[in-house]
């Protein structure tokens, strides 16, 4: 599968978010609490569409069920400038119906539509196997033959850890986060 570079970068700063929202400071999942919270606020967060445009995609984590995956990978191969209209790519998805809600308050802010459809890239990225395999893409769509230094295409692989590529990372940041604690002097956890 092919990506274009911006959906490739957004898609790492998206997944960092959604690790930083999965964890409270004693090691609970809250994931599904603090995206509840972060939806009721949708109105505030429309003002970081543009600045941070994975902070705010989370709020419609688990909200589209994609039914066209042509279209979907389609939006993967563009670039920021030559993106489809919002209206375009409905077709390829349906909404829950909270996150139509949502959808419908995010169009009417400025820049909404084009957030919209980063978001549909972003949440068809992130329900993507995590074995899958991904070629970097130029801006035009061809795969990028200058991405290293023998010309071949370059592959990343994203490993499965059994967990849906969340579980180890997230474990292995919460152990280094217990230890400085404990560094700093607070009774270690048991």
């Amino acid at each position: 599968m092919s990506i274009s570079p911006y959906f490739l970068d957004l898609r790492s700063a998206y997944q960092s978010e959604i690790d930083d929202l999965r964890f409270d400071s004693e090691g609970r999942d809250v994931l599904q609490q603090r995206l509840a919270s972060k939806r009721q606020q949708i109105g505030f967060l429309v003002q970081m569409m543009d600045i941070s445009p994975e902070m705010v995609a989370v709020v419609f984590q688990q909200g589209f069920d994609f039914t066209d995956k042509a279209v979907m990978e389609h939006l993967l191969l563009q670039s920021e400038d030559s993106f489809p209209s919002w209206s375009s790519l409905a077709g390829g998805f349906t909404l829950a119906p909270w996150a139509r809600d949502l959808a419908t308050i995010v169009s009417q802010a400025p820049g909404g539509d084009k957030f919209l459809v980063v978001t549909a890239g972003l949440e068809y990225m992130a329900g993507l196997p995590v074995a899958a395999g991904i070629i970097v893409s130029d801006e035009d769509g061809d795969e990028d033959e200058d991405r290293d230094q023998d010309g071949d295409d370059e592959l990343v692989i994203f490993e499965d850890d059994g967990e849906g590529g969340q579980g180890s990372d997230a474990r292995t940041r919460q152990e280094a986060g217990a230890d400085w604690l404990v560094q700093q002097g607070f009774d270690q956890k048991d």
